[in-house]
């Protein structure tokens, strides 16, 4: 850049930073409108800020610089919000270690471990035995980047357990390079492999038995730039080699948008690829011999969501094909072909639980079968033998999620969660289920909270549950500070999770906090994703409606008192709900949100999106995001509720304009846009791979927030000042 053009970046971005707000509530400074128009299926659409989609732009840059100090402005001023931080940080850092991702190699245990004292997290070994006091670090990255923006993404060991292959990012961008390591040493192996890790698809490793090389994921590089994150592809790396020489292996004719995982079955011989046809749900899976061919077992239209190969030697599959909550299907040892696939665990009232991209919906350990269950969001394991019998049920009560099962030889680890207690991994050997040593603990306590799970109907009658989280013995009389948080996509189901440090500061100044299951989620199977998807996202909007009505009629709350988070999708879901309903709630958090429906698909990942939320190409679908698309629904003069806005600069799943454009529209259709907040985040993306200390500042704001604009200031600092612990 020549010193010209760094003098007039200068000189821009102090017009923008002239008159900053140091007040609470200050103003914010008008944007510039833009007479974009587009015609989309024959409709005229205004676009007055597509300027501020250019991330480039020195324009945008000081614009975006001045909107987060306004907000920082806002916030700082507050006199609690250095006192809730320190609270948070002091809860947060007390909290004793804990592992999970847990993976069974050889005779060794792998784990993430999370140490809140730092930064980021680590990968460690141990023993079969799950013992972490021998527990020993295998690669961390807070020694190879004290700054804290060294991220792993993921990480494959060997059959054997002696090499690991992991990826790694920076800053939260989740575009990861992959490494080899040597379990016993942590010495990193040969080459790096660049970008075999993107936002868009994610990616994936699966090794030879003899630990001699991998498959992996990649995508094209710099030459083609337009192509980055997409057309996923696998390759073979043999320990040794340059990587420039990698055979490509598979993924020719695949989607522009296909996204890949790998496994390998050493007791089969062969490679099973799953490609999931972008983030709408559908399957197809292809099984690999040593020739290099690949026969595709299943495709897109078939309804499969998961396949395994059992220690049998047959194909194990969960299908949704004339069963929406799922059935689990076997092919006979070398028989690829569907048509000839058994039903040996038919559809039953609950749900066979299929993550974003199937993982564990069923494993084996010994000669046995598990399955992971949904009852609407709280978690069931079922035992099977490999004929289908049932053989019994994994010891989990109440309103807990299983979000771990790992075979260590003929036993299985499982991890339980609750709203209220913090993750414990459990050994269930010889019919017997035990605590391990690998449990979490926690200074936070919930002993003064309760569970309740509750119904309420949709705008069409649909049952959509909800789970409260109340003070024992509340007086339902209207006066209790309320959060709701949905997310409704994607078939993620919201299952219960320890609620950490945040909610307990939440809790202790008098807030109620509510989890809605609402439809686009997968809590009761494909039929609840589906009714909440493409054309029919609006019932998802219409659930959390719902759900906001019912603590209303209830008298949790009143319109002043209530609050809705959400973040992504989710985020995407806050826009809706404010739009069409700005009387119900007083305050948004929206974090890293999707709020232009009509231009989300032009991003990397927005492509990607397409098969969950439709095209503007398709006159039908256009015409539903028309219809909800949060930016495009604002309207002048309308009192919306307060608005907290954040996003990061290196998000590679939302496009962080996404926030920028939806904070410039609110703030002019208000008026003085006084109380309506952007923040970005120089240092994060979409959240995964932030370090501990910008998670601590990002639920700090929102939380700051929350008590200023619901008064509870007074309450707020009774219960986070020094002299009250």
């Amino acid at each position: 850049m020549s010193n010209t053009s760094r003098v007039a970046v200068v000189a821009i971005a102090a017009f923008y930073v002239i008159g900053v707000a140091t007040a609470r509530d200050a103003a914010a400074p008008p944007t510039r409108a833009t007479a974009v128009q587009d015609v989309i299926q024959g409709v005229s659409v205004a676009d007055p800020y597509r300027w501020l989609e250019d991330a480039a732009s020195a324009d945008v840059k000081a614009w975006t610089g001045q909107q987060t100090q306004r907000t920082r402005a806002y916030l700082d001023a507050l006199p609690y919000r250095a006192a809730v931080h320190e609270r948070l940080a002091s809860l947060i850092t007390q909290a004793s270690p804990r592992h999970y991702e847990l993976t069974h190699a050889g005779d060794r245990l792998f784990a993430m471990y999370f140490d809140p004292t730092r930064q980021q997290r680590t990968l460690v070994v141990m023993g079969a035995d799950a013992d972490p006091s021998k527990a020993k670090v295998v690669l961390d990255p807070n020694l190879l980047d004290p700054s804290g923006a060294t991220a792993i993404d993921w990480y494959v060991p060997s059959p054997d357990g002696k090499r690991v292959a992991v990826s790694l990012s920076l800053g939260g961008s989740e575009d990861g390079t992959l490494h080899v390591y040597e379990t016993e040493s942590g010495k990193l192996v040969g080459e790096t492999i660049p970008h075999v890790q993107f936002p868009t698809a994610g990616g994936d490793a699966a090794w030879r038995p003899d630990g001699t090389g991998f498959w992996y994921t990649r995508y094209p590089g710099e030459d083609r730039p337009a192509d980055r994150g997409f057309y996923q592809q696998v390759y073979f790396h043999r320990i040794g080699d340059d990587p420039k020489t990698d055979a490509h292996v598979f993924g020719e004719g695949l989607p522009r948008i296909a996204e890949i995982q790998l496994d390998y079955s050493d007791s089969v011989g062969k490679l099973l690829i799953t490609v999931q046809n972008g983030d709408g749900g559908e399957f197809a899976h292809y099984v690999g011999g040593p020739d290099g061919r690949f026969t595709q077992v299943t495709r897109f239209a078939d309804g499969v969501d998961f396949a395994k190969f059992g220690p049998d030697r047959a194909l194990y599959l969960v299908s949704e094909r004339n069963a929406p909550r799922r059935q689990v299907q076997k092919l006979a040892p070398g028989v690829f072909d569907l048509q000839r696939a058994a039903t040996i665990v038919p559809q039953g009232e609950d749900v066979v639980s299929v993550d974003f991209f199937g993982e564990d919906s069923l494993v084996f350990a010994g000669d046995r079968m598990y399955v992971r269950y949904l009852a609407g969001g709280p978690s069931r394991v079922r035992i099977f033998e490999l004929d289908g019998k049932p053989a019994g049920e994994v010891p989990v009560s109440g309103i807990a999620a299983v979000d771990e099962v790992e075979p260590v030889g003929s036993d299985l680890l499982y991890s339980v969660e609750t709203y209220l207690t913090r993750v414990q991994f459990y050994r269930l050997s010889g019919g017997r289920s035990v605590e391990t040593a690998l449990k979490a603990t926690s200074p936070v306590r919930f002993d003064d909270m309760e569970v309740l799970r509750v119904f309420t109907e949709s705008k069409d009658g649909t049952r959509v549950p909800l789970n409260i989280i109340r003070r024992k013995g509340i007086a339902l009389d209207g006066s209790h500070p309320t959060l709701l948080y949905g997310y409704g996509g994607f078939g993620i189901s919201l299952t219960p999770a320890f609620l950490g440090a945040a909610r307990r500061v939440w809790f202790d100044a008098g807030g109620v906090f509510v989890v809605a299951n609402i439809r686009g989620g997968g809590e009761f199977g494909q039929e609840w994703h589906q009714q909440g998807m493409l054309t029919r996202k609006q019932n998802v909007f219409d659930d959390f409606v719902a759900a906001a009505e019912y603590l209303l009629r209830e008298r949790y709350t009143t319109t002043k008192q209530l609050a809705i988070q959400g973040g992504s999708n989710g985020g995407l879901l806050m826009g809706a709900a404010l739009t069409q309903r700005p009387e119900l709630f007083r305050a948004v958090v929206a974090e890293v949100g999707i709020f232009d429906m009509l231009r989300v698909e032009l991003d990397p990942n927005g492509q990607f999106n397409v098969t969950e939320f439709g095209t503007v190409r398709n006159p039908e679908q256009f015409r539903a995001l028309y219809a909800y698309s949060p930016y495009h629904r604002v309207r002048e003069g309308v009192r919306y509720p307060a608005v907290f806005l954040s996003t990061g600069e290196n998000d590679g799943r939302v496009n962080p304009m996404q926030s920028r454009k939806m904070a410039a529209r609110l703030q002019a259709a208000t008026g003085s846009g006084e109380h309506v907040y952007l923040i970005t985040t120089s240092a994060a993306g979409h959240g995964m791979g932030s370090p501990l200390a910008v998670q601590i500042d990002q639920m700090a704001d929102y939380l700051t927030f929350l008590f200023d604009q619901l008064g509870m200031g007074r309450d707020v600092t009774a219960t986070v000042s020094p002299a009250s612990h």
